[in-house]
């Protein structure tokens, strides 16, 4: 399983920028294999993690058309800064407690 981390700091945030997020998102999950997507902001800070079965989901959601134009939009008016990262996750843990396989079937149920 891989992890998207999207760290931004929004110049400008309008009611585009909120929809182009929502649409993003669940364009992510209902048509790319996202397992989960989840995101916080703080003032002007911003993280979205997004969770991938592998690397040729998280590659072809970057592409598409939509997303696409809305890494045109970010980069023109709604971010001063962004960072991207990703990552394998090796190991994961929780408490309470339950077995690391059934976490990630769990994920791909919803």
């Amino acid at each position: 399983m891989y992890v998207v981390i999207f760290r931004a700091r929004v110049a400008a945030p309008d009611p585009e920028y909120a929809q182009a997020a929502n649409t993003l998102r669940q364009l992510a999950l209902e048509r790319f294999g996202c397992l989960e997507f989840c995101a916080l902001s703080d003032g002007a800070e911003e993280i979205a993690l997004s969770y991938w079965p592998d690397e040729a989901s998280i590659t072809a959601w970057k592409l598409h058309a939509q997303h696409v134009l809305a890494q045109t939009l970010g980069r023109e008016k709604w971010y001063e800064s962004y960072h991207v990262q990703v990552a394998e996750i090796r190991r994961e843990y929780r408490f309470p407690g339950q077995a690391e396989s059934g976490m990630i079937q769990n994920r791909m149920e919803k």
